[in-house]
């Protein structure tokens, strides 16, 4: 969960979150070195009147700087590559959950059961309790296991929308007529936060995705309690 004023990303609660965490920080590691070069060259040029003329036009100089930014550019390329292919893997999910969008709630389906579906809804402020979350708090909280690999299938039934839960490092398009997928896994129990990533009309603002990753244990029982009800 976001708090005020906060600068970097949420804690990471998946694998790939974490493998994204890292990325982010070593590929701004590299822009901060050549910003500290570029800016180091820029103060040498203003501040001495010395300048070698032969170094202003060698051949050595221009294929130094030609080979090391491309060198630098694989540097950042190769891990992005990596993660991007991880995050399309899916190896023998556990759990199938199909997520529609409408304007302007998700609806939700656990195709491993017979007949388990709901609507998700946001709660009106109004209807609010002490201490829940204003604009991100729905009806009908999506319930999953913890630990355990869940495949996400995601479409839309009216216009575009985006399944974005930035915590686990995801985001995927809601496109009408085409169904996305997914993966994600918890490595701790708890209440994920996030909203829909893409304008959808006047009410884009008011469709918030609660994820609550429980044990498996405490799983079946909610599960069980929702086909009996």
């Amino acid at each position: 969960m976001a708090y005020p004023f906060q600068l970097g990303f949420q804690d990471a609660t998946s694998p790939i979150m974490e493998e994204l965490l890292h990325f982010h920080d070593h590929t701004l590691m590299i822009v901060f070195l050549i910003s500290s070069l570029v800016l180091y060259i820029i103060s040498l040029m203003l501040t001495t009147k010395l300048t070698h003329t032969s170094t202003m036009d060698a051949q050595e100089v221009e294929t130094i700087w030609t080979i090391l930014p491309a060198i630098i550019l694989i540097l950042i390329a190769l891990p992005s590559l990596r993660i991007l292919y991880m995050m399309d893997e899916i190896n023998n999910p556990a759990l199938t959950v199909k997520t529609m969008g409408h304007q302007w709630y998700w609806s939700y389906e656990y195709t491993d059961y017979e007949d388990l579906t709901f609507d998700s809804y946001m709660i009106p402020t109004s209807d609010l309790k002490p201490g829940e979350m204003r604009l991100l708090e729905v009806d009908n909280r999506v319930v999953l296991p913890m630990e355990m690999t869940i495949r996400m299938l995601v479409s839309s039934e009216d216009v575009l929308h985006s399944w974005a839960v930035p915590s686990l490092g995801l985001k995927t398009d809601a496109i009408p007529g085409r169904l996305n997928q997914t993966t994600l896994m918890s490595t701790r129990p708890g209440l994920y936060y996030g909203q829909c990533s893409e304008i959808c009309g006047s009410n884009h603002s008011f469709m918030p995705i609660v994820l609550e990753l429980v044990p498996l244990k405490y799983f079946e029982k909610w599960s069980t309690s929702m086909l009996t009800d």
